[in-house]
């Protein structure tokens, strides 16, 4: 996560990862804008590359080459990268809605969510069609097409593959499919002629925006390719295997693709924009909305004003420079320029094997040669992103980032004035009352009939009553954001704390919470704080934890933590015979391994290095992703198994790596183990980040623990060594579980949803204190 000294004074947010908006991240990145904070939001991690989707359809291109890393752009450009979709736009309170997060707050919002195949008029049978857009659901039914045609040689009978949409890019998807499928079958050792191909137009010619010598090129190429064209036909209905015609023609079909009538998204209609009759948003010369003036958008989601543009990726493109320069002079106070699209572009239309025809105008010529100087411009485009420059650490001003003021009235100059000069310490650093009343309204903690004084009437402290046969387990965890979502990162801080709870077989009761906010407007620090709260509340309350109050103080990083009280059961019929209060029933301690159990461990480990690395720009976004998706799963079903299979110790794997965490299992156990470091499961993009030399800061500290290994030499210089000693952000449960219940346990948590859980290792008989681990592979 970036810091920046500059205090939050606007939020530019980015709906939607398409190519106008990639453009402008890097622009930003590159010439940063003090006290601006950009936000994108997106339902893609990977934001495809429309021109080269054909070639990765026709098998010239991999899913990473034609595709640009949003998480990482993000990152490399300090903005925000929140993976939601975007449901809705409040323009009175400047808000936009999402699926699965709070409300994002803008200043200024810029929307580049593409076209969607307008797939209503064919009712419930849309779903027997594939449409092309959004790309990312797209490959995903591409490939299980793939793998159906890989089937094919083992049945009987063809396989009819149609695309509705005559334009240039059914045509080029149809040229693509058969270039690769037919090659599919002939490496399988079938017959290609088991494919056949059916291309249906509404139209009365193919690929209508372009000259005649080029329709006419295709036309030829389609045919000498025995690929059926059928024009005027205007399907209107879909049923298995079959495609219906508004003239009542029929056409046979076992898979169908879209790539016509293009929409707006649907949600677009309920934001009050104007908007054209297919729902695209209207706007100016100026890229804004033709209704609110705070509302950009770009691509093809957009309705130009002045004249209809095309739905092609180059006016995308060629909008990004204008869109970024008057996104900042809006910010600036400035007045907008104009954005004058070409009357005329290159299109260079790839023929499904390496071989292109270009179209501008009148112009038309084609040749291997066209397509390798396609492949050159896209490659290059790519490149930009994808090759991304050394980040800039933060803090570290440069004679780009030093540009105009923003446009700010009298109160937030003031406000402004005040979170850059010095700040006071001891209480004079606690958030405002006031802020904090408001952040806070909004939170509803599990109630709880043993909390007397809590956050329902608020006091200088909290009141809780311990119920009757229970003993108190207390814990407490703290960290600095390593995301810039500070919802996401409250979710996962909250989890994290509630860990060393899990671990000893407890159940959560109360917490409170102590929070650091970096200082800025009222209104920035307000919503920070809500959000961050508001997914941390929500974790507590799943786990039946109450929130019963907390501190919050300013300072230069986002920060959260807890002090959690969790409740474990005793023994009052045992207690006349200890000296030292009531024996704990049925609690999980590190001591207690036995020589002979299996050592489970519930999660994947990798978190260390994969931060680092998403630190660095370094990272891949999916991977991030799915690391992320773990350290909210909750290690409470995974305790409740362990502990119902006889686990005789349990700790949770955090700060201190696996091999720490089990280093202290074994001392206190008086025992030693063998792990078996072929078996550890990783996550995914963990041994990558290691093999790139990235490393999280408290590796070096946790890997003085090496010295308790038996047998180092042979592992040493392995990615799976070194995660040995990998810090974990909420890792899972490690325990040793008896040899004749492990399978069951480990059946059941595998049931339960922790997919990743796996047998690493065995107890050993107490050895060599100094080496008591021994590696296996």
């Amino acid at each position: 996560m970036q810091t920046s000294p500059s205090p939050v004074l606007r939020d530019l947010v980015l709906i939607g990862g398409g190519h106008s908006h990639v453009g402008v991240l890097r622009m930003f990145a590159m010439k940063p804008e003090p006290g601006v904070r950009l936000t994108l939001i997106s339902t893609d991690v990977d934001t495809p590359y429309s021109g080269m989707l054909p070639g990765y359809v026709a098998g010239h291109y991999s899913f990473r080459d034609v595709h640009i890393d949003l998480a990482r752009l993000c990152a490399f450009a300090g903005a925000r990268f929140y993976h939601s979709a975007a449901i809705g736009v409040d323009r009175v309170n400047r808000e936009v809605l999402c699926a699965n997060r709070p409300p994002v707050p803008y200043d200024l919002l810029s929307i580049n969510t593409g076209a969607t195949p307008d797939l209503q008029a064919l009712a419930d049978d849309h779903r027997l069609a594939i449409p092309v857009k959004p790309i990312t659901q797209f490959n995903q039914r591409w490939l299980d097409l793939l793998a159906r045609v890989k089937q094919l040689p083992r049945q009987r009978g063809q396989l009819t593959i149609a695309v509705v949409g005559g334009g240039a890019g059914g045509v080029e998807l149809i040229l693509a499919m058969q270039h690769r499928l037919r090659q599919v079958l002939r490496d399988g050792g079938d017959n290609p002629e088991r494919l056949t191909f059916t291309l249906l137009t509404s139209g009365n010619t193919i690929m209508p925006t372009h000259n005649t010598r080029v329709q006419a090129h295709f036309t030829k190429l389609l045919a000498r390719r025995n690929i059926t064209v059928h024009l005027g036909a205007t399907v209107s209905a879909l049923s298995p295997g079959c495609l219906h015609t508004a003239d009542g023609r029929t056409y046979d079909a076992d898979e169908t693709m879209w790539v016509t009538q293009a929409a707006g998204a649907g949600w677009l209609k309920q934001t009050g924009l104007a908007l054209d009759d297919a729902g695209f948003i209207r706007v100016n010369a100026q890229l804004q909305s033709v209704t609110d003036p705070t509302i950009y958008a770009a691509g093809d989601i957009t309705s130009f004003a002045e004249r209809p543009l095309e739905k092609a990726g180059v006016f995308a493109v060629r909008m990004t420079k204008p869109l970024a320069t008057n996104l900042r002079r809006a910010l600036q106070g400035k007045r907008a320029t104009t954005y004058r699209p070409q009357r005329r572009w290159l299109a260079l239309i790839s023929t499904g094997d390496r071989f292109a025809v270009a179209s501008r105008g009148e112009l038309s010529f084609a040749g291997e040669w066209v397509w390798r100087w396609k492949d050159y411009i896209d490659r290059r485009f790519m490149k930009r992103f994808n090759d991304l420059p050394p980040m800039r650490m933060a803090g570290i001003p440069t004679s780009s980032s030093r540009g105009a003021q923003l446009a700010l009235n009298a109160e937030e100059s003031m406000a402004a004035i005040e979170a850059t000069t010095m700040r006071c310490g001891g209480c004079g650093a606690k958030v405002g009352s006031t802020i904090l009343s408001r952040a806070l309204t909004n939170l509803a903690p599990v109630d709880n009939s043993d909390v007397l004084v809590g956050l329902h009437a608020p006091d200088d402290a909290a009141v809780v009553r311990v119920p009757a046969g229970k003993a108190l387990v207390h814990t407490v965890d703290f960290f600095r954001a390593f995301i810039d979502d500070p919802y996401l990162f409250g979710r996962i801080a909250a989890n994290h704390a509630l860990g060393d709870i899990f671990a000893m077989g407890a159940t959560p009761h109360t917490a409170t919470a102590i929070a650091t906010i970096p200082p800025g407007l009222d209104a920035k620090t307000e919503t920070l704080l809500s959000d961050l709260m508001t997914g941390a509340v929500a974790v507590l309350n799943e786990a039946g934890c109450t929130l019963v109050g907390g501190h919050t103080g300013e300072g230069a990083e986002l920060g959260l933590g807890f002090a959690i009280n969790g409740l474990i059961d005793t023994e009052s019929e045992l207690n006349e015979q200890t000296a030292e209060g009531q024996p704990l029933n049925r609690v999980m301690q590190k001591a207690g391994m036995m020589p002979g159990e299996q050592l489970i461990i519930t999660k994947a480990i990798g978190t260390g290095t994969l931060l680092a690395a998403h630190a660095q720009a370094k990272a891949v976004g999916v991977d991030i992703g799915q690391a992320l998706v773990s350290m909210q799963q909750s290690n409470q079903r995974a305790a409740a198994i362990l502990q119902s299979h006889g686990a005789s110790a349990c700790t949770d794997v955090t700060g201190f790596g696996l091999l720490g965490h089990l280093l202290e299992m074994t001392k206190a156990s008086g025992v030693g183990a063998q792990l078996d470091i072929g078996q550890i499961p990783l996550l995914a993009g963990a041994e990558r980040c290691i093999e790139q030399g990235v490393f999280s800061s408290l590796q070096t500290a946790n890997a003085r623990s090496r010295h308790a290994i038996a047998n180092p030499e042979a592992y040493a210089n392995t990615p799976r060594y070194a995660l040995l000693f990998d810090p974990q952000t909420a890792g899972g449960l490690l325990a040793s579980v008896p040899a004749d219940r492990f399978a069951d346990c480990l059946s059941n948590l595998k049931a339960a949803g922790y997919a990743d859980c796996a047998v690493i290792g065995e107890v050993l008989s107490a050895s060599d204190a100094l080496t008591s681990i021994t590696l296996t592979a």
